[in-house]
């Protein structure tokens, strides 16, 4: 092509004002196989063969509940030796996922690097009392707890002066949550692009407040999943890199489809796992072993 001898410039005036776009989010994380920690002093090759063989014994379980469902793969990692579990810790890594859940006691859940394969931590003071390697779409805790914590009817409370559009709201979210269940599609309400005065915002944190789990995913952005004081309603809130809030919705469904590992996620991970533990076998010589 030949360049065009011409400059082109716009006849129109420029505007005065600029449109200011809100700033979405950047940065997608992606996989990247973890490394082995150095020899040393504190780990040496038999701590990589016991972590090994922990992965593989996991591994193992893993394929039979892919291929035939049933009880979820989990170990409890709490009584193993210090080496082993350091080793692990270093393999394993933090994901894109963690939750806190109120339960009498403090419970952990931490997805690892490895989509679908989770920390699952119980905690009573300062004592570890189990520290589960599962694998699901999430850990089962996490939708129990707030299920059970929460009401299968709306608080009834009265309507506030000056409320608009959250009397509508009220009736639409009971009747969602009447309908909803493991087999029902989610039904979600974009706040964001609902008019809501200040009276209707505050008559609906009344009503939904008090929820006992918060789900955080880093995936893209951030995203924070909050369960309510409302059974299967959960606030999911989307930020982007300056922590500015550009999406906020309510979802009515058994568990946010966000927070999940979806099937093609656990198989890809089991692929992963198996190349790893291959790996952590070819990493140590048999001299060293």
């Amino acid at each position: 092509m030949q360049p065009f001898p011409i400059p082109v410039r716009s006849l129109m005036p420029e505007p005065t004002d600029a449109v200011a776009y809100m700033p979405m989010p950047r940065e997608m994380n992606t996989f990247e196989m973890p490394r082995l920690p150095e020899p040393g002093p504190d780990t040496d090759a038999n701590d990589v063969l016991g972590a090994r063989d922990v992965l593989d014994a996991f591994l193992g379980h893993m394929q039979t509940w892919l291929d035939a469902g049933g009880e979820l793969p989990a170990l409890d990692l709490a009584s193993l030796p210090a080496g082993v579990l350091r080793v692990l810790n270093e393999t394993l890594g933090e994901g894109e996922v963690s939750a806190i859940v109120e339960a009498g006691h403090e419970i952990r859940v931490q997805e690892t690097v490895f989509s679908g394969v989770w920390r699952q931590q119980h905690i009573q003071g300062t004592q570890l009392m189990h520290d589960f390697l599962l694998a699901a779409p999430i850990p089962p805790v996490v939708g129990a707890l707030a299920a059970e914590r929460a009401a299968p009817q709306l608080r009834s409370l009265p309507l506030p002066p000056g409320a608009m559009n959250v009397p509508a709201l009220v009736n639409e979210l009971q009747e969602a949550m009447d309908r909803s269940g493991p087999e029902t599609p989610a039904h979600v309400i974009n706040l964001t692009l609902l008019p809501l005065s200040p009276e209707d915002a505050a008559h609906l944190d009344a009503l939904l407040d008090g929820g006992s789990v918060v789900v955080l995913s880093r995936g893209f952005g951030n995203c924070r999943i909050s369960s309510t004081a409302a059974r299967n309603v959960w606030r999911v809130q989307y930020f982007n890199n300056m922590q500015t809030l550009i999406l906020n919705t309510i979802e009515v469904a058994t568990m946010p489809a966000v927070a999940l590992a979806a099937r093609e996620d656990l198989l890809e991970t089991h692929g992963r796992l198996a190349d790893l533990v291959q790996w952590m076998g070819d990493s140590v010589s048999p001299a060293a072993a």
